[in-house]
């Protein structure tokens, strides 16, 4: 089959489909090819293809990790858990390419020397996942076996050991404490586990089918491939782009100069991203290394372009809020230190006044939760929390010189609260 030759990989043309079936699948990509799992492990290494779930952790190094762990078989989760309120591109691909998503499962369950696979997935996909096995069982594509967990709707769910938790039944939704024994090791079941996000998987399918080689004529040397976006204040809605990396997302997004002129500045990587200055964000490398040389990450492939007329220190606080009700509540800085931080934010976006040291006490308190949870889930909000603060300096000294905003609109998606998490 001819292997796409631009940068628009994953949404690749389908015909107009709503939903690639099997058959339009195959005919557009052809079956997997029936290669050993050393020709599999060795295309993925050479690919440089890296996770696309938020931790960007190279993958061929996650699957030989798995597949060396231990004596017991191992387990390979689809992670589809898209707990990024801002994110829909894992929803996207579940919905308009199962296939590829489930090719690339099974691809991996061969990498690492299993016949057992789990799609772990939020309630809205979970139909069109089992339409999609239905398919491939009907036509017995697969040598592995597939089941479906239901992932709860939380922010945290989509972190690989929340995912395991999830699967084994034990407190679904929330991380275990960071230092314990990798899921990589010990996960589902006890079993060496490989918790892989659906986009990468999809990409892993096309490089078992065209190689490395393919794979790495798009981007650059250091980030090779693409990335799939959910860009929000481009359009009348949020639109799922695909971009190749190294590029601009400028260019990518076709902002000129006027159009920059009415975005305040940049979210990239979503609520555990960090918000970058207009400039900087649309003329930067696309490149997570990029992003973290200027504070912020790629995470899970989120950019909103926040627009003028909108209070930006109103839409962080009601993000920190949010964020500060998703947390794990098993440490001190999730538990005690986000609602800090959430209503030192609260505080300057609507009493500005009352904000004790100003803005000055936002980056110490920053610090006194980064570092120390029993999870990452604090240090993202530090980074959200930190970069508002460097973005929008000169916002709060308006606040604190003339007061709040008299009128502010809802711009970012942010969930209603959701049930409380046994404690």
């Amino acid at each position: 089959m001819t292997a796409p030759t631009g940068p628009t990989r994953l949404l690749d043309a389908s015909g107009g489909a709503d939903v690639v079936g099997l058959d339009a699948h195959l005919a557009r990509w052809g079956a997997l090819p029936d290669v050993s799992p050393k020709v599999l492990l060795d295309a993925v290494d050479r690919s440089g293809l890296r996770g696309h779930g938020g931790a960007w952790f190279p993958v061929g190094t996650k699957w030989r990790a798995v597949a060396g762990s231990g004596r017991s078989k191992p387990v390979v989760v689809a992670n589809g858990a898209e707990g990024e309120p801002a994110s829909g591109k894992d929803r996207y691909l579940l919905h308009h390419s199962p296939h590829l998503v489930l090719d690339g499962a099974a691809a991996a369950a061969r990498a690492i020397g299993t016949d057992r696979v789990i799609v772990h997935v939020t309630a809205g996909p979970v139909a069109g996942v089992h339409a999609a096995l239905a398919e491939r069982a009907r036509r017995r594509v697969d040598t592995c076996s597939f089941e479906v967990v239901v992932a709860p709707d939380r922010f945290l769910s989509g972190q690989e050991s929340a995912a395991v938790a999830t699967v084994n039944g034990r407190n679904p939704g929330i991380p275990t404490f960071v230092g314990i024994r990798s899921v990589r090791d010990q996960g589902v079941a006890g079993r060496p586990t490989l918790v892989q996000n659906v986009e990468t998987l999809a990409h892993a399918a096309l490089i078992a089918r065209y190689g490395p080689e393919w794979f790495r004529s798009v981007g650059t040397a250091d980030s090779p491939g693409t990335a799939l976006l959910t860009v929000t204040g481009r359009w009348e809605a949020p639109r799922i782009v695909e971009v190749p990396y190294g590029t601009t997302l400028g260019k990518a997004l076709g902002i000129d100069a006027g159009a920059a002129a009415g975005i305040q500045a940049v979210l990239l990587g979503g609520y555990g991203g960090g918000w970058l200055p207009t400039s900087t964000a649309l003329t930067m490398p696309f490149t997570e290394e990029s992003a973290r040389g200027h504070g912020s990450s790629l995470g899970a492939g989120v950019v909103v372009l926040l627009p003028t007329g909108v209070c930006p220190l109103a839409e962080a606080a009601r993000v920190v809020r949010y964020l500060e009700g998703e947390g794990a509540g098993q440490c001190g800085p999730c538990v005690n230190g986000l609602d800090v931080l959430a209503t030192s934010m609260e505080h300057l976006a609507y009493r500005p006044r009352s904000l004790r040291g100003g803005v000055a006490a936002l980056p110490t308190l920053c610090g006194l939760v980064e570092g120390r949870g029993a999870c990452h889930h604090p240090d993202g909000v530090a980074r959200f929390v930190r970069t508002a603060v460097d973005a929008f300096g000169d916002h709060a000294a308006l606040h604190l010189s003339r007061g709040p905003c008299q009128t502010t609109r809802p711009f970012l998606s942010v969930p209603a609260p959701a049930a409380s998490v046994a404690r």
